[in-house]
């Protein structure tokens, strides 16, 4: 809100702050706990006019409601440029910005357009891996993850994988039997601490022997804005960004 339609925020939670909200850790801007352990003393005390919450306090919208007027603008991976453009939509008339987020939404989706027309053209498959610690978990097109697929283009190496939040347990033998074109890694721990194990969890001699690692299509993505800021109008520039660049050895 604040970076792109120029909308000052009273507070946030700063437990967790990606290095694309640097800004917000100076003073002015109230913690406000944690993504999923709100402080509702310190957001009763600011008295906002509005609160807006993501999914992962979607269980909480009673509370959140008992302070001020809130909404919901959560992202679902499985039409996350439908929710994207929704989301704005309804924040663009709230505030009156709505020439600005029509103007976003179009340079996104020229973005979208390009990319896909290239990875559809190289008829790549891939595998999406959230490395939590020593655990694998794979996400499919229907997932929190699944811009890939839906709106980039490469197509799901495996389409019976389940749609959950936290994925589907996966060990290394999963990834060498299906093989990916392409594997694309989170890795949570540099997400919610700065600190990741992903690159010296995958380095062994079962993931060497894959296509992805053979081919140097091994890509780490950046953790925090897929993990945690995903379904902004940055935060997606800087996915549409990740995927052009690694397109850009084809």
């Amino acid at each position: 809100i604040n970076m792109v339609l120029g909308i000052d925020v009273l507070g946030l939670p700063k437990e967790t702050l990606p290095k694309m909200f640097e800004k917000y850790k100076d003073s002015k801007y109230e913690n406000l706990g944690g993504l999923k352990e709100p402080d509702f003393e310190a957001i009763n005390a600011l008295n906002p006019e509005l609160i807006i919450i993501s999914g992962r306090q979607s269980d909480m919208c009673d509370k959140f409601s008992q302070i001020a007027p809130t909404i919901l603008l959560s992202i679902d991976g499985s039409k996350y440029m439908e929710d994207l453009t929704n989301n704005a939509n309804v924040l663009g008339s709230i505030f009156g910005k709505e020439d600005i987020v029509a103007t976003k939404l179009n340079e996104i989706q020229s973005k979208i357009s390009e990319l896909n027309t290239l990875v559809t053209s190289k008829n790549l498959n891939a595998l999406t891996l959230l490395v939590n610690e020593g655990n694998l978990s794979a996400y499919g097109d229907k997932s929190r993850f699944g811009i890939l697929y839906n709106s980039f283009g490469f197509k799901n190496v495996d389409e019976t994988l389940q749609d959950s939040t936290h994925g589907q347990q996966v060990s290394f033998e999963y990834v060498v039997d299906k093989n990916p074109n392409v594997l694309f890694v989170i890795d949570r721990g540099v997400a919610t601490s700065g600190e990741g194990a992903a690159e010296t969890v995958l380095d062994n001699d079962l993931i060497k022997s894959t296509d992805s690692y053979k081919n140097e299509n091994i890509v780490y993505l950046d953790a925090q804005v897929w993990y945690l800021v995903s379904g902004g109008f940055n935060s997606t520039n800087s996915m549409i960004a990740e995927i052009e660049n690694f397109m850009s050895k084809f």
